[in-house]
């Protein structure tokens, strides 16, 4: 059964993003946590590919890459972005948009370090987004970075790192019969302190 969104306090969209997230943890087959990362180059190009939360609290969302891929990159030269969280089987959407920030060296190294050893190695051995002449080449890069480190972790490369997006933007969407969705969107004032919010047409 869905909650409604009045049950919910309306001056606190995280608090609104707990319920949701919780129940798209229990309903929703594969990754809960996907969701669609937009950038945009310096010259205004948007782009847009499927990422996994990794951490998320009133300071915002967390997620981890390759600073030297296309999306890392483009994050580096405009730190802004949004995300896009869809759980099919809730039938319902969240939008966040906001500026980003690099988390601190121990934190990268924290969740690098917590990840499968075989999913360290595997973005050691990868230059995300850059062209790959044949699949065995990286698959040599990753044999060879097993026999490196046969033991224990796997030194975090310096350009593996997280970004933290903090909110100025939050809309839930959740579908109604005929089109008749319901719409909320949260917007944080210019101090970056209070939120305020409004219903929208669907």
């Amino acid at each position: 059964m869905q909650n409604d969104q009045s049950t919910i306090p309306a001056t606190d969209p995280f608090a609104l993003f707990e319920v949701w997230y919780g129940e798209a943890r229990a309903s929703e087959p594969n990754d809960p946590n996907a969701m669609a990362l937009g950038t945009a180059s310096p010259d205004g190009f948007p782009s847009v590919r499927m990422v996994l939360l990794k951490g998320h609290g009133p300071d915002g969302f967390v997620f981890y890459t390759n600073a030297e891929s296309r999306k890392g990159e483009q994050i580096r030269a405009n730190m802004r972005a949004a995300l896009l969280f869809h759980w099919k089987s809730l039938r319902r959407q969240i939008r966040i948009e906001g500026p980003l920030s690099e988390v601190s060296e121990a934190e990268a190294d924290a969740y690098f370090h917590s990840r499968p050893r075989v999913s360290q190695i595997g973005s050691a051995a990868s230059d995300q987004s850059r062209p790959l002449p044949a699949r065995h080449v990286y698959l040599d890069r990753v044999t060879a970075l097993e026999e490196r480190y046969p033991e224990g972790d796997i030194p975090r490369p310096p350009h593996w790192t997280g970004f933290l997006l903090s909110p100025r933007r939050i809309e839930f969407w959740s579908d109604r019969e005929f089109r008749l969705h319901d719409r909320r969107l949260f917007t944080r004032d210019s101090e970056g302190e209070a939120w305020s919010n409004t219903l929208l047409y669907p």
